[in-house]
């Protein structure tokens, strides 16, 4: 009680809030974390007005079909958030046929920001594909690499087993009983049996360099011996990063960098099966895969849920962007060969993610399925200028004039009430002066009698010295009764 006394005696004042700003509440211009972007005009875009762009409205279209199905505020809104709605209502009723009419489509809803990574003047692009492999449901002597779904004992905070299409970013764990946590295997586990037996193939592979190159893509096409086709696509990951075993082989001085493709990456491991086998093994990251009923005329499901287009559509770092944004391109590519610089300059959507995309300014173009459009991609490692294309709701220029101008520094208005005067100059030693010695007869002899000084010369006042503040005393040191000790009286009681 006595403390409790103390306490309530000595407590400290209650703290007061902080005054709030007396600004409105107005919406900031557009902000993407660690980006920089110049607001452009359409005729300042190089190679704007040559694109195709009712190919890049129709695949805008197949965007806005999830767009338009959600409802309220996206739970992780990004820089656009939900901007995106209004272009699509407006798309949803236009059936357009006709080029220049798309192409006014966008200059009418949407304004250009080139946009870079803070202190870069560019973007950078990669390629991906859908392989098409021989495969087979059953394990035979040629077909012995097991293609994993996902796991029952893979689990994701927040996710459940009916979730489909887990993050491929963060923590994955494996469960041991009913509440024990543990990261889940890596490659060299999974690759030695350690989920072998449990029913969790979907079909059996030729090699694992195979398996490699569907889990980097994300999806596969699996041609069966009866002729049949299995799709596949992305599901699930075991939560390791992305390790790209290109980067370790020019770090080695295997590969040079101006020669590094995915062809040079498969040749290599198909001639070296044991260093392929370390090779793989440096990427701990691996992919889970769900089969997914598409035909062979179908294209493969991007991470927004709609076909990607080839040739138009990207994946972008979903951690910034929104999917359904376009995207304009721009730059010189090795398309029709390794040493050609084609020009590119295509519009581009938003429709697919991946674990190595990260970036403001940084896109993986996707050119469809099979070996031709796998040789193209997989020698796209270039700088590009990206502009992308914000809905003119969100115009960072005419937001930013409605901010309000902030008021003056309160060091202006403090001048202004206690104005400083400047203290009088006082004069340098150096600017009182002397009267010249007399020569001396001889360099080495002083001479006979010291120099009068002279009557009229004016002498420099001295300044006044300020006074030096005298500490305070210490205080004495008084000694202090000792202190006496407390005691409490207990009244015994005796119990019968």
């Amino acid at each position: 009680m006595a403390a409790r006394y103390r306490f309530h005696r000595h407590a400290p004042p209650p703290h007061d809030h902080a005054r709030q700003i007396p600004y409105p509440n107005l919406e900031l211009p557009l902000q993407v974390n660690g980006s920089q972007y110049e607001p452009l005009t359409w005729a300042s875009i190089p190679g704007w007005n040559d694109d195709d762009h009712l190919a890049a409205y129709k695949a805008f279209r197949t965007s806005c079909k999830p767009i338009a199905a959600q409802q309220g505020v996206p739970p992780d809104s990004k820089a656009l958030g939900s901007s995106l709605r209004d272009p699509c209502r407006i798309a949803k009723g236009l059936e357009l046929a006709d080029t220049a009419k798309a192409k006014d489509f966008f200059e009418q809803n949407f304004v250009p920001l080139r946009i870079s990574r803070l202190g870069e003047d560019a973007g950078f692009v990669t390629g991906y594909y859908e392989p098409v492999l021989d495969g087979s449901r059953t394990q035979t002597d040629v077909y012995n690499v097991p293609v994993y779904r996902r796991p029952s004992n893979l689990f994701v905070r927040g996710k459940t087993q009916n979730s489909t299409g887990l993050p491929n970013g963060g923590q994955v764990f494996r469960k041991i009983g009913r509440r024990k946590l543990v990261p889940y295997y890596d490659r060299a586990a999974i690759e030695d049996g350690a989920i072998a037996g449990r029913g969790l193939e979907i079909a059996w592979l030729k090699s694992s360099t195979d398996l490699l190159f569907a889990q980097i893509q994300g999806s596969a096409r699996i041609k069966l011996p009866d002729g049949a086709t299995l799709r596949i696509n992305y599901d699930a990951h075991n939560g390791y990063p992305y390790t790209a075993v290109g980067r370790v082989l020019i770090d080695r001085g295997i590969i040079p960098k101006d020669q590094m493709s995915m062809q040079k990456i498969r040749e290599w491991m198909d001639q070296n099966p044991d260093g392929a086998k370390e090779l793989r093994r440096q990427n701990r990251s691996y992919v889970f895969f769900r089969e997914v009923p598409l035909s062979d005329k179908d294209e493969a499901v991007g991470a927004q849920g709609v076909p990607l287009t080839p040739g138009r559509s990207i994946a972008v770092d979903k951690a910034l962007h929104v999917y359904g944004t376009p995207f304009f391109i721009e730059g010189e590519l090795p398309i029709e060969s390794e040493q050609s610089k084609t020009p590119f300059h295509r519009l581009m959507i938003a429709q697919d993610t991946g674990s190595a995309i990260v970036g403001p300014a940084r896109a993986d173009l996707y050119f469809g399925a099979g070996a031709d459009a796998g040789k193209v991609s997989g020698r796209l490692r270039h700088n590009m200028q990206f502009v992308m294309l914000v809905p003119k709701g969100l115009d960072p220029i005419a937001r930013g004039r409605k901010l309000p101008v902030p008021d003056e520094r309160p060091s202006a208005k403090i001048a202004k009430l206690f104005p400083q005067t400047d203290p009088q100059p006082t004069a340098k030693p150096a600017d009182v002066p002397v009267a010249p010695a007399a020569k001396s007869a001889t360099k080495d002899t002083a001479p006979a009698t010291p120099p009068a000084p002279a009557a009229t010369a004016p002498v420099a006042q001295a300044a006044p010295v300020a006074q030096a503040v005298p500490l305070p005393e210490a205080r004495p040191n008084i000694p202090q009764p000792p202190e006496q000790r407390r005691t409490r009286r207990y009244r015994h009681h005796r119990y019968k």
